[in-house]
């Protein structure tokens, strides 16, 4: 068992102190632009992360498209559910359901099944790291907005990326080299930059009350084990990406969130700052007794 924790914590490890260097230098006022370093990974560094590894990882694109449709559900389960029982406690739907759906795949569950599961279950995970994407720019923007932006979606782009991803891996094509070279080095910025963000982002979070952010943390971890067995069963996964979806279903709230939720419904920005805090935290207990128990 002691060796069992101790795999755990050297995958787990690597990831907080990551993050934790971030959180440095926001307590040492180092300059760090989080707008700037945001825009160039969604715009640069996810694109081309995505391109370059699917298009070098051998797997079945059906199994991919299949790791895609069960995010879609896990969010869409996320969401019915979350909104059922935010209703039932009578709290602020636009401020508490987006961060409730969508889990923060991309700075955590990436570098996690990285060094977890490797390189296929990272490819796995982008698979949903696509969907979540996608979905925290358009129904993750209109929920506290109260307005819905097409030309988000056809702007993104993370869409055209996995198009070309998804092209190369069906036909078995490849890049040719200098691009592909040119691509490894961009989609190598991408998991350190995002876990200085993550870490500086905590830093500087204004948190208020954390008595909803101890429930909502609770409510999610019950759903995502809910929501996890449940697709597991329907899809049939198996081995990595079985691990993969489970991580994935794990992952804490995302840090994008609550910039729309601070931008439209300021009012509650704090507490679902403190939501985003603590489901973050609790994930250093969460993932050891996961990967540990049950993947």
């Amino acid at each position: 068992m002691e060796h069992v924790f101790l795999n755990v914590l050297n995958i787990v490890l690597p990831v907080l102190i990551c993050a934790g260097v971030g959180y440095g230098l926001a307590v040492a006022r180092a300059p760090f632009d989080n707008k700037v370093i945001g825009g160039i990974v969604s715009k640069v560094g996810y694109p081309t992360l995505i391109i370059s590894h699917l298009s070098a990882t051998k797997i079945q694109i059906a199994t991919f498209l299949d790791m895609m449709a069960a995010a879609a559900l896990a969010i869409a389960a996320f969401g019915v559910l979350g909104f059922l029982v935010l209703r039932l406690l009578r709290w602020p739907v636009r401020a508490f359901l987006t961060p409730l759906m969508h889990g923060n795949v991309g700075n955590i569950g990436l570098p996690i099944t990285l060094l977890a599961l490797g390189d296929a279950g990272m490819a796995y995970t982008m698979a949903f790291v696509v969907v979540v994407l996608v979905s925290i720019f358009t129904v993750g923007m209109w929920i506290p907005a109260g307005e819905f932006s097409a030309r988000k979606l056809a702007t993104s782009p993370i869409i055209y990326a996995v198009a070309i991803a998804l092209t190369l891996m069906a036909t078995g094509s490849a890049l040719p080299q200098p691009i592909a070279k040119s691509f490894d080095i961009l989609g190598g910025l991408s998991i350190p930059l995002m876990l200085l963000t993550l870490g500086h982002t905590l830093a500087t979070l204004r948190t208020g009350s954390l008595g909803r952010a101890v429930v909502l943390t609770g409510l999610h971890l019950v759903l995502a084990a809910g929501i996890a067995t449940t697709l597991i069963w329907l899809f049939g996964f198996t081995g990595v990406e079985r691990g993969a979806l489970i991580l994935c279903c794990l992952m804490p709230s995302s840090v994008a969130t609550y910039l729309f939720i601070d931008q439209h419904v300021p009012e509650n920005g704090p507490e679902v700052a403190g939501y985003i805090m603590v489901s973050t935290l609790t994930t250093i207990l969460v993932l050891p007794l996961a990967l540990a128990y049950w993947i």
